[in-house]
């Protein structure tokens, strides 16, 4: 076994050229395997492990950076071509205007963020050294640049590789401890460890440690589950309306009173129990409610008596002198129908609500997806709300959700709210890995997460990620449940990513020593 799997070692590290990178691709493709809906996660720790094999062949060559470079770019391409593959279903919404653009997407997209792979994988082969200080180089390089995934040009933090732990609830509660870019880190040097096992003379030590520190997180966290049963606030009964309006009718006028309708109904219809807080999707209603008090009436006719109506809806400002400006809103409406509050999402999506240096792209024949004139106006970030009767509360408008440090705003609430439209993200992969994103915040931050979706999937999930109700993909009712109760802060959510950082530094100093160590032993060698 040892022996077939040295040969295995062998044949990657002896590919070079297109072949190299063609097994780059195939890496990274079977890596992917690893994120929701598949859940595989061997897949992505031996899809990691498989790069280092690559690496070790690309830093033999003259143009190591650059055979590192070219080999951390097709296995990028190949994780984001197959992890992100729902990224073409918005542009099928108005096909007539946005499909020619479809081949340059798959390109572009995980091309453009395979180049953060290929500076990682560049970065670990300037160091490069034969042993484990190459595995902690790569865990270094790669965590560090899934950061600045996160981060750089409004960030990106999809399917980075803690989320690769999405089968394993238990797993995932480490992310209370480190936050997902910490569970990230850890994932990417258990999966590169294991690469020590297929060279010819194989080291087990690493691989078992990393094995043992995860066989330790999966006992802590599934006992933390055990432990703490489900605890909720029974004073106020949550209704979901998940309306399951396809995209492209949603934005067509001549379907706009059969979906106020369905929201309508739905909000009335009988269930487990009479609701007292009423949920709608991402930009629910099919006009701007504000200025519609016809149906501001029916809200309060629905509310009457309980605490009132949620809901996203876009509006807009004539404000301006030289443009309408538009804004993707959340309301809370009162029960007498008088809107309280509003929040404007903050963190606007490229090309779907904002169109990047507008005035080119649009001479070029490019437009945003949503069919609205001109960009959307950002809002100035989180912000925590009051509900009488139910708490604090933070909105966050779909993509918001995705980023683990800057869910909350100065006050910490006592429950997310997170409204969305994932018809956007397809029938399938896309809004599981959404679904995955919003369990994995309400564990780092010990908050629940009510989670209202159009076409779904809609759920209830407790401060320890686990789904208390929920209404699957593309069906159309109501989700009834009680609002799950806050827990004490969590490790992550006093430190954020000082835990991140600290173990950053820390694999970068191992890095360094065993460098040293391998240069000193072979100084002094006989």
């Amino acid at each position: 076994m040892t022996a077939y799997a040295a040969a295995i070692g062998e044949s990657l590290a002896g590919l070079t050229g297109w072949g190299r990178f063609g097994a780059a691709v195939l890496a990274g493709a079977i890596s992917a395997l690893g994120f929701a809906p598949f859940g595989l996660f061997p897949c992505l720790l031996f899809g990691i492990a498989a790069l280092v094999l690559l690496l070790d062949g690309a830093a033999t060559e003259r143009h190591r950076l650059r055979a590192a470079a070219l080999t951390g770019f097709g296995f990028g391409f190949g994780q984001f071509a197959v992890g992100l593959h729902w990224i073409v279903y918005p542009f099928l919404v108005q096909a007539d205007s946005h499909a020619w653009q479809i081949p340059f997407v798959l390109l572009m997209f995980p091309g453009g963020l395979a180049f953060f792979m290929a500076g990682a994988a560049a970065a670990a082969a300037s160091v490069w050294k034969p042993g484990a200080s190459r595995i902690f180089a790569l865990t270094a390089a790669y965590a560090l640049c899934e950061w600045l995934r996160g981060h750089i040009l409004t960030g990106f933090p999809w399917n980075i590789a803690g989320y690769g732990w999405g089968a394993s609830l238990a797993v995932l509660q480490s992310t209370a401890l480190f936050g997902v870019y910490g569970l990230s880190l850890l994932t990417v040097l258990f999966g590169a460890s294991l690469a020590q096992l297929f060279v010819p003379k194989p080291s087990w030590q690493l691989p078992a440690m990393m094995t043992a520190l995860f066989v330790i997180l999966f006992a802590a966290g599934a006992l933390r589950l055990a432990m703490v049963p489900q605890a909720a606030i029974t004073s106020v009964r949550l209704r979901l309306v998940q309306p399951n309006i396809p995209q492209a009718e949603k934005i067509q006028y001549r379907f706009a009173r059969r979906n106020w309708q369905r929201l309508i109904t739905l909000s009335a219809a009988p269930g487990d129990s009479t609701p007292s807080l009423i949920i709608w999707p991402e930009a629910a209603p099919p006009f701007f409610l504000a200025e519609q008090p016809l149906a501001l009436e029916q809200i309060a006719s629905l509310s009457q008596g309980g605490l009132g109506l949620m809901t996203g809806a876009i509006r807009h400002d004539y404000s301006s002198s030289d443009h309408i400006a538009y804004a993707n809103s959340f309301f809370f409406i009162s029960p007498s129908g008088i809107i309280l509050d509003i929040y404007d999402k903050s963190h606007l999506v490229p090309f779907g609500e904002y169109l990047p240096f507008e005035k080119t792209l649009t001479a070029l024949g490019l437009s945003k997806l949503t069919g609205i004139d001109g960009s959307f106006t950002p809002g100035a970030g989180p912000q925590t709300y009051r509900v009488p009767g139910a708490g604090n509360v933070t909105p966050l408008i779909c993509y918001e959700i995705l980023f683990p440090d800057a869910v909350l705003g100065a006050k910490r609430p006592d429950w997310l709210v997170n409204i969305t439209d994932d018809s956007w993200f397809g029938p399938w992969a896309g809004p599981q890995q959404h679904l995955l994103v919003a369990q994995v915040r309400a564990m780092e931050e010990g908050l629940a997460v009510v989670r209202d979706a159009n076409t779904g999937i809609s759920a209830i999930i407790d401060p320890f990620g686990r789904i208390t109700q929920q209404l699957g993909l593309g069906k159309t009712g109501i989700v009834d449940g009680a609002l799950p109760a806050p827990i004490a802060p969590t490790p992550y959510s006093r430190i954020r990513g000082l835990a991140f950082w600290l173990l950053l530094c820390a694999i970068i100093a191992l890095t360094r020593g065993l460098a040293q160590e391998k240069m000193i032993s072979k100084r002094w060698a006989p």
